[in-house]
């Protein structure tokens, strides 16, 4: 317990070295360079009380969703047919891949002559961002499933979708979770990415907005933003994850 709140407390006085830097920095250069954190705060709190950032929290929000919903969907049941099936691995593996080296930035106006510049085209480049993170962490968490368990399964004769409900996702979760949040933070770069292309609400547009404005304290504002969205998505997650590993545990004491 001692060694968890020295890591906090050092983990704090680290943001506030980042603060103080930014700060003694700030000043050396001028404020369209770098901002104050002064002055970015006051641009925050500015915007919040006149109900500037919450049009394009909830358009970007939304597209996170959407995208995750859809990318994270299709990587778990792509995953989980690839991690059960070799000859779909073999198959479909080097168009996966293919589809990943390329850069979604540069397939992103394409997106937007096809899908249109609404929501749509934002939530498929979402989706194609999450996964594949997904994607490749359930079928890599099926496949390293124990042979002693997978040949105790068989001995009692369970089913192809038993074995897989019952052992290779549970045992696999720690993996796919893995997979979970690094396509969580991906949604929101996806959602940026197509925001940046063509957007006019969003908090990508509204980045690209306070370039064309030289406000460089709103978009430092907007970053903030983006990370206290991040680090609540991704702490969301643990706290998922945390929950799923409590009630399993609870159900192995309740057969005990």
């Amino acid at each position: 317990m001692k060694k968890k709140w020295q890591a906090h407390l050092f983990s704090l006085g680290l943001g506030m070295a980042f603060l103080i830097l930014w700060e003694f920095m700030a000043k050396q250069l001028s404020p369209l360079v770098l901002p104050t954190p002064v002055v970015v705060f006051k641009k925050l709190i500015q915007g919040f009380r006149l109900g500037y950032f919450y049009p394009h929290i909830l358009t970007t929000l939304l597209e996170v969703v959407l995208g995750l919903g859809l990318g994270g969907f299709l990587g778990l049941f792509v995953g989980i047919m690839i991690g059960e099936s070799e000859f779909l691995k073999r198959v479909f593996s080097s168009y996966i891949i293919i589809s990943q080296a390329i850069p979604k930035i540069a397939i992103a106006p394409l997106f937007m002559l096809w899908f249109g510049y609404g929501i749509l085209a934002k939530v498929v480049i979402t989706a194609l961002i999450c996964f594949f993170p997904l994607m490749e962490a359930t079928a890599t968490a099926i496949q390293q499933v124990s042979k002693d368990q997978l040949s105790l399964f068989k001995v009692i004769k369970a089913t192809r979708l038993q074995t897989l409900w019952h052992l290779k996702l549970p045992s696999g979760l720690p993996t796919i979770m893995q997979g979970v949040r690094v396509a969580v933070i991906n949604s929101l770069v996806g959602a940026i990415v197509g925001e940046f292309i063509g957007a006019h609400r969003g908090l990508g547009a509204l980045i690209i907005a306070s370039e064309g404005k030289m406000d460089t304290a709103l978009m430092f504002a907007v970053l903030v933003i983006l990370v206290v969205i991040g680090l609540a998505m991704y702490g969301l997650i643990n706290a998922i994850e945390n929950k799923l590993w409590y009630r399993r545990s609870q159900k192995h004491e309740n057969k005990k």
